[in-house]
């Protein structure tokens, strides 16, 4: 099977094709910058280059791929919600999603069965509380907005090519995601609750993002969106006392909301916004999570288990 993949230099881009690889699955990367890909995979891996908010995907590469993975994207964490950066974030994936659909839609022999395009749980907005499966109504506000025209943008394909939109949670790793800038933190006793603690975090392991994404790839009943979260959220109080736990530190400190939105504007919202989303579609088609809870997540990525003793999810019923 050959799958190309856009974005495969990102956290879980990189992931994820190494993963294609060891269940031999050939990854065609498409890339702004072939030579980094390159250093990165090595120099065997096939990279093709792609502006994607500049020009049509390449067609000789989509007319040879059984199915393509869509993560490419400007960083919603990266820099502080200035008007500019708000701008670049939607339009990085208004462009990238519209430039690879119109390019797959305008395929003259075989499209790709598949498109997996991603999307994220901001959609859903803060709703405090309440459970949110695929099925609940898009949110208020400006990740909301994001989300809804990047999907709407996937929709567009072609009604022959499956298409599977991943709303992806706050994805937890080692080399990277969310603990990036809270490790250190918390390493040195300084971590804790953030604004009231109540809010939830749906969160979920990289191992499982890729994990769902391969599920999705391989799995024809899989269709629309797909909540690609772990299955118990927790609340942002419980996941810093995890979080203490793992690192064998306190993990007291409260970060009042007032100074985290003095401090970082709108981007707090990533923070202090709650959203309880559980993965409906994926547990209903059968996916096994690794890390359905956050303590073994957490314990893992402080390096408390193994690597060794971790098992890669693979696509089963």
């Amino acid at each position: 099977m050959r799958v190309v993949v856009t974005g495969a230099t990102g956290f879980i881009g990189q992931h994820l094709v190494n993963q294609l690889r060891k269940e031999g699955i050939s990854p065609v990367l498409l890339s702004r910058k072939v030579a980094t890909a390159q250093k990165i995979f090595g120099p065997d891996i096939e990279a093709h280059a792609w502006n994607p908010e500049a020009e049509p995907a390449p067609a000789s590469v989509l007319e040879t791929a059984d199915a393509v993975i869509h993560l490419a994207g400007e960083g919603i964490a990266n820099r502080r919600w200035t008007e500019k950066q708000k701008a670049k974030i939607l339009t990085s994936r208004i462009l990238g999603t519209r430039n690879l659909v119109s390019a797959i839609n305008g395929l003259k022999g075989k499209k790709p069965s598949t498109l997996i395009s991603a999307s994220a749980i901001g959609f859903y907005g803060n709703r405090g509380s309440e459970i949110l499966n695929e099925s609940s109504l898009l949110g208020n506000g400006f990740l909301s907005d994001v989300c809804s025209a990047w999907e709407a943008e996937a929709r567009k394909v072609d009604s022959s090519v499956r298409l599977v939109t991943p709303r992806i949670g706050i994805v937890l790793g080692k080399e990277g995601g969310a603990l990036t800038k809270l490790l250190p933190l918390f390493k040195l006793g300084g971590g804790g609750p953030v604004g009231s603690g109540k809010q939830y975090m749906s969160w979920i392991h990289v191992q499982d993002v890729v994990g769902l994404l391969i599920f999705a790839l391989k799995n024809a009943s899989v269709k629309g969106a797909m909540n690609t979260v772990a299955p118990h959220p927790v609340t942002n109080a419980a996941f810093s006392k995890a979080l203490g736990k793992a690192l064998h530190r306190p993990a007291f400190m409260p970060a009042p909301a007032f100074a985290l939105k003095l401090a970082m504007g709108e981007l707090s919202a990533l923070v202090l916004h709650s959203q309880r989303v559980i993965p409906e579609v994926a547990e209903k088609a059968g996916y096994k999570f690794i890390y359905p809870e956050i303590q073994p997540a957490l314990d893992q990525i402080a390096q408390k288990t193994p690597r060794s003793n971790v098992k890669m999810a693979t696509a089963t019923h």
